[in-house]
């Protein structure tokens, strides 16, 4: 459910769209499969769905903001279901945007995929975080310290916490069978962040782009089994 809505959304991105829009689409939309939006209410969140745009590195709010052409939009939502919790987010282009902006999506795919590669029974914890931060610096973006990854179940916000940054061998020992919320969140510029007097909205310092992607994964003995992907 999460992965669905997630991708439905990031088709429905086009200019003049208002991010209010995206997040009634995402309640209603979630609702209709059975599930229940796991962000709306959390810690007293007042929407959906997180709608992050350009310099918005998360928890923007959803509100009468139109997308423009060329920006990039983070989109970070939740489903409750039978129990248990589901996390996704994916950075998505509105039209044509400009090749720094293509980078920094791929970058932070690929950041990533360089951490769910560590993610499998007998690692640690840091292992991913490590491997993160090396491939996001690689590319010559900055990772966010303050906000970081988790386990995931019955609670959204479950141990261990995964940094995206740190050295490897470090932290809690992954089992098979473990649920994780693998998240990078990268900046073209300063790694340093700022929250907005609504006490959501993250924004960067410097003004600079920032991307946002995770995924729900399972710990298995042969690595990590990806769980919010839509079906074909």
């Amino acid at each position: 459910m999460a992965a669905q809505v997630r991708d439905e959304l990031a088709s429905l991105l086009r200019p003049s769209i208002a991010t209010k829009d995206l997040d009634v689409y995402a309640e209603e939309r979630i609702g209709r499969l059975g599930g229940k939006p796991a962000f709306k209410g959390y810690r007293g969140y007042p929407a959906s769905v997180c709608v992050s745009v350009n310099e918005e590195v998360i928890h923007g709010i959803p509100g009468p903001r139109k997308i423009k052409e060329g920006d990039i939009v983070s989109l970070d939502l939740g489903v409750l279901y039978a129990g248990f919790y589901a996390d996704t987010a994916i950075c998505a282009p509105v039209g044509r945007v400009d090749a720094p902006a293509l980078k920094l999506m791929r970058a932070v795919r690929e950041a990533f995929e360089a951490g769910v590669s560590k993610a499998r029974a007998g690692g640690r914890v840091s292992d991913i975080s490590h491997a993160v931060q090396v491939s996001a610096e690689r590319d010559g973006f900055s990772v966010v310290r303050e906000f970081v990854g988790h386990g995931i179940g019955r609670m959204m916000h479950e141990e261990p916490q995964i940094p995206n940054y740190g050295a490897p061998g470090q932290g809690l020992m992954l089992r098979s069978g473990q649920a994780l919320a693998i998240e990078p969140m990268i900046n073209e510029g300063s790694p340093a962040v700022r929250v907005l007097e609504d006490g959501w909205t993250t924004v960067t310092v410097d003004g600079k782009r920032s991307a946002h992607h995770e995924h729900t994964v399972l710990v298995t003995d042969d690595g990590a089994e990806i769980l919010t992907v839509a079906a074909a």
